[in-house]
């Protein structure tokens, strides 16, 4: 059985994501079939619209598959999962420019590469089963697949919490941070698929959205806002500690068991993306940045004792905020010929073709 399938049914084409063991985790060859089949579609008249969903009860896409990562890391040269990155982030781009409605059913679990094939679109439905996360720096990672782009979109500074707790939001925070469009209840998903199939997407929509059930970010606003908004993330502890309250300290708490590095790496890479412009800029940029964290301890060892291992005791290095230099996070983003580890990416860019 393939680990992606293909079918096309009256107007639309369905994708669906066929690793339900892996929770759908994507690998570099249904990347490229995906990017295959939407090339096909692109040009064939009957496609008017394009369905992704996932196999299984669990979720649409829990990211990529990180056990790969790690040992071609802790193994290898790095080069396969470069090679998987590239190809990942060629086609989130295409998502996003994809001329034809793509709409992604982001029902349960859709973390990390699954926000970037789904979140991208042009029509993205939640449900009140839907988890939706960018978790990377829990394992030494930094948000990736445009996740830099999408978040610091967000309204005020809820972008940046996701970013750096790596929080887990439900379908109205999801509507809120502007990562879904609308909720559709996971009773009617059945239904609505099989409407995608004869109606026009407005219409389809029409007979299925409902409201979501409330969320929590919005009561939050003002404390986010105003402790997520400091330059570092350090300030950003300190607030949150001195606000008082049991949310804010509790989220504090959460921030110090993240790895330093990839703290200070994503707030720098979310404030640049702000500047960056368009999502293929902010891309080039998450892949300067992965690869960086490729060559660096804290992404082996966080996949290490969070999936591997599942000891829960990541030792990162350095192992405080206060041990990460601004130089130390500036080398992430130098460029090809400027100082520090990064590796040159530029052939890999030119054959992104932005």
């Amino acid at each position: 059985m393939s680990d992606v399938l293909f079918r096309t049914g009256g107007r639309a084409a369905h994708i669906v994501l066929n690793r339900p063991r892996a929770l759908n985790s994507l690998t570099r060859g249904m990347v490229l079939a995906i990017e295959e089949a939407l090339t096909e579609w692109e040009s064939d008249p009957a496609v008017e619209v394009v369905v992704l969903t996932g196999a299984g009860e669990r979720g649409l896409c829990a990211g990529g598959d990180i056990r790969a990562i790690h040992e071609d890391a802790r193994d290898g040269d790095g080069s396969a999962t470069a090679a998987f990155w590239r190809d990942e982030y060629r086609l989130n781009a295409r998502i996003a420019r994809y001329p034809k409605p793509y709409v992604a059913v982001m029902d349960g679990i859709v973390m990390g590469g699954g926000v970037g094939v789904s979140a991208h679109g042009g029509v993205r439905i939640v449900t009140e089963r839907s988890r939706v996360a960018m978790p990377e720096t829990g394992i030494g990672f930094v948000p990736d697949v445009g996740g830099t782009h999408l978040l610091a979109l967000a309204p005020g500074e809820l972008g940046t919490h996701l970013a750096l707790t790596g929080a887990a939001v439900g379908a109205a925070d999801a509507l809120l941070c502007g990562l879904a469009d609308h909720h559709v209840p996971s009773a009617s998903l059945t239904s609505f698929v099989e409407d995608l199939d004869r109606l026009p997407v407005r219409e389809a929509l029409g007979r299925h959205v409902q409201d979501p059930p409330p969320g929590g970010l919005a009561a939050r606003r003002d404390w986010i806002d105003a402790c997520f908004a400091a330059d570092t993330v350090e300030e950003i502890v300190h607030r949150l500690r001195a606000h008082g309250g049991t949310a804010a300290e509790e989220t504090a708490a959460i921030l110090l068991t993240k790895s330093p590095t990839a703290l200070k790496v994503t707030l720098a890479a979310l404030r640049r993306a702000r500047r960056l412009g368009p999502l293929e800029r902010v891309l080039e940029q998450e892949y300067r940045v992965s690869l960086a964290c490729l060559r660096g301890p804290d992404l082996i060892e966080g996949i290490r004792a969070q999936v591997i291992d599942k000891d829960r005791t990541p030792h990162w290095s350095p192992a405080t905020l206060e041990e990460v230099t601004d130089a130390d996070v500036e080398r992430f983003f130098a460029p090809a010929d400027g100082p520090g580890p990064v590796p040159n990416p530029s052939g890999a860019l030119e054959e992104i073709a932005w």
